[in-house]
């Protein structure tokens, strides 16, 4: 925000707060009104910069923040009102705070005199204390406050944006609805920190000693981890890679963080279900360096991954560790930066992937009348993607045949590996497509998932954004029934295209189609590529047709879930 562009006349509270995210970034914001909030998006409404977005609900809000996070690279926003709209929108924040996502949770709350007189308030548990939204958003953010005093909010709201951009966690603001009205200065101008900042001395010794360990590692490996966007090493990384000549790989939860066209990727390690090679290249070397990653047993397979901590030098959010030393206090981008100019180039382990590097096996068409399968579906998708493609994958299958999908230099991917709350994909969706309107998303949903949040499909066709959505209907919750099956794992059947014309109603510009044979689904895609707004496309998919790297991985996390209890 430039002085010359600053209105130094008063403000309100809300008013003040619209202006930051304003200068912060936000172009749009996530809403759903309610009585405690309504003054405050009045407010909103009156920064003609910035622009609402009506959700359906404040869950579906709060995914659509983190997609709209992911998708800028910066902090979103979802304003929601007191408990009955804050418990709702929990979830989605729990969710951006284990993702590492800047998204900023503001809620309307309860006039500031109601306790103090001890009214008893709708939309509440039913006792006079009023606090109790605020404890327990403070266990899903990085800080959370009240702001009951006009003379206050200006310190509050910046330092609680300044803590979104420096920890890339979700914070939470509440505003009391007599507050958000009142009057206050206008934003001064100033600069917001949005990173941390290493100490110099343990930065030097953290990249000369792993510079020490790597050069004289016969076939070192890079290794991609989910951090990376956090610490916004992700460039530092890709250099890193273009200089060292190593063998490149990413985890499951960082894939589209590294160009998957680069001369030196060997593909995904996810432990037993990497990429064909990668897992092997990456458990054979004797030095791996993971930068920003998390060994969760998601991320490792149930812990099966064969890692030997002695042969790692794991470079996390704020330290270096090594086999013999850890360095606290050493910020990731700066820690890749310093290596890129003290390793020397060895490509040996990329040598050794080449070696036993198998090509690519595409499935053949069985014909225009086959049924359909995940193989055929997914040949087809990768068909469809080009360098302004972004591909969001729901939790389930949707990850591991995502996984194979070779992306084209500039494509980007998401996936909520970490969290893996089913349904975040729709508002993910949602977000994505407003933060970043010239990429076309390809968003990959499973039927399941599908039913917890359909209804922002409604709001997609209302801000005209035009993803493609395959809806892959295979009666039930598969990742579940692959861990753990039972009755519960089926569900009811919905017409799924039918949906999109329940939500064009008489002024959306939607479509839909249900495909079951190959040369539908071919069809389908072609007219979905040319058509101007929102595509879903219903693909009738086999009960028990899933990638194999699901039944192993489903196989591996099932057994560390059933661990019998230690007992003494």
């Amino acid at each position: 925000m430039n002085a010359s562009n600053m209105d130094n006349s008063p403000t309100t509270v809300g008013g003040y707060l619209a202006a930051r995210l304003e200068q912060i970034g936000l172009r749009q914001y996530f809403a759903v009104p309610g009585d405690y909030n309504l003054v405050l998006l009045d407010e909103f409404l009156t920064n003609r910069n910035l622009q609402m977005i009506s959700c359906c609900n404040e869950l579906n809000a709060g995914y659509a923040a983190d997609g709209y996070a992911r998708a800028t690279g910066g902090p979103a926003t979802a304003i929601v009102t007191f408990s009955v709209g804050g418990l709702s929108l929990l979830n989605a924040i729990a969710g951006a705070y284990a993702e590492d996502l800047p998204v900023i949770a503001i809620s309307g709350g309860p006039n500031t005199n109601s306790e103090a007189e001890y009214e008893f308030l709708h939309h509440t548990l039913g006792d006079v204390d009023y606090g109790y939204q605020r404890e327990i958003f403070r266990r899903v953010t990085a800080e959370a406050v009240m702001i009951q005093h006009p003379t206050e909010a200006p310190r509050q709201i910046d330092r609680a944006i300044e803590t979104a951009l420096v920890k890339q966690k979700p914070v939470y603001l509440e505003i009391a609805c007599n507050i958000a009205g009142a009057t206050v200065s206008s934003p001064n101008p100033r600069t917001f920190n949005v990173r941390f900042s290493s100490d110099p001395t343990s930065l030097d010794q953290a990249v000369e000693h792993a510079a020490e360990l790597l050069n004289a590692a016969i076939k070192p490996v890079l290794v991609a981890g989910v951090k990376l966007r956090a610490g916004g090493a992700v460039p530092a990384f890709q250099q890193l890679a273009d200089s060292s000549g190593y063998a490149v790989a990413h985890m499951p939860n960082s894939k589209g963080f590294l160009d998957e066209q680069h001369p030196g990727f060997i593909g995904n390690y996810w432990g037993p279900v990497s990429s064909p090679g990668c897992g092997e290249i990456v458990e054979s070397a004797d030095l791996c360096l993971f930068a920003g990653a998390t060994f969760t047993d998601y991320t490792t397979t149930g812990h099966t991954a064969l890692i030997n901590p002695q042969k790692m030098i794991r470079a996390t959010s704020d330290s270096v560790i090594l086999p013999t030393q850890t360095y606290n206090e050493v910020a990731l981008a700066d820690f890749l930066d310093g290596l890129t100019a003290k390793l020397k180039p060895n490509d040996a382990s990329l040598a050794a992937f080449k070696r036993i590097q198998e090509p690519a096996q595409q499935p053949q068409p069985n014909g225009d009348d086959a049924p359909l399968t995940t193989r055929t579906l997914f040949s087809e998708i990768q068909g469809l993607l080009d360098e302004q493609s972004a591909v969001i994958a729901e939790t389930g299958d949707s990850w591991f045949n995502g996984m194979q999908l070779d992306l084209p230099s500039g494509a980007n991917f998401e996936i909520q590996l970490q969290y893996g709350s089913i349904g975040w994909s729709v508002g993910a969706t949602l977000g994505y497509s407003i933060g970043l309107p010239e990429r076309r998303v390809v968003a990959l949903i499973g039927d399941g998932s599908f039913q917890l949040t359909a209804q922002e499909v409604s709001t997609m066709i209302r801000y005209e954004t035009n993803p493609i959505i395959f809806l892959i209907n295979n009666g039930g919750y598969t990742i579940e029934v692959e861990i753990h099956d039972g009755p519960y794992n089926t569900i009811k059947n919905w017409d799924y295209a039918g949906l999109v014309d329940v939500f064009n109603a008489n002024d959306g510009n939607g479509w839909g189609c249900r495909v079951t044979t190959e040369k539908e689904l071919s069809d389908a895609i072609a007219h979905a590529k040319q058509h101007d707004g929102l595509a879903l496309i219903e693909v009738a998919i086999d009960r028990d047709d899933c990638s194999k790297n699901l039944l192993k991985w489903g196989g591996q996390v099932a057994k560390n879930n059933g661990r019998p209890p230690r007992r003494n």
